[in-house]
């Protein structure tokens, strides 16, 4: 009886989550990558155009995404560093707005690696 108890929560839960993450899904703004929760909804035009930027070179913005959760900047390429270094500044509030010191560490660590000098 516990066992079918168990396998019935189980059911249930996969449901829930699958039903709360395709919801939120429908609130991300268009071609927006579609990681659930990073992006609140309603996202500022600017933010969107500053990430315009990152997607539009070729896998650039799944390198970003990979290191904002490993905290590992080796595998950004180098044309997606440079895509980064191109940002203004005023970008990385609205692209990053939970966690506001990841730009600065890639921007450091894109410096470095590829001897791009960031914009002035």
């Amino acid at each position: 009886m516990s066992r079918n108890i168990e396998a019935l929560f189980s059911v249930l839960l996969v449901a829930l989550c699958t039903t709360v993450l395709l919801t939120n899904a429908q609130f991300l703004p268009p071609n927006a990558p579609s990681i659930p929760g990073l992006f609140p909804p309603g996202m500022p035009p600017d933010a969107l155009k500053c990430w315009s930027s990152l997607t539009n070179i070729s896998g650039c913005a799944l390198e970003v995404f990979r290191s904002i959760f490993s905290l590992q900047f080796g595998n950004i390429g180098p044309n997606c560093c440079k895509a980064f270094l191109g940002l203004e500044e005023s970008c990385w509030p609205g692209m990053f707005p939970s966690n506001p010191s990841f730009p600065p560490l890639l921007n450091n660590s894109c410096s470095h690696r590829g001897g791009f000098v960031p914009p002035a």
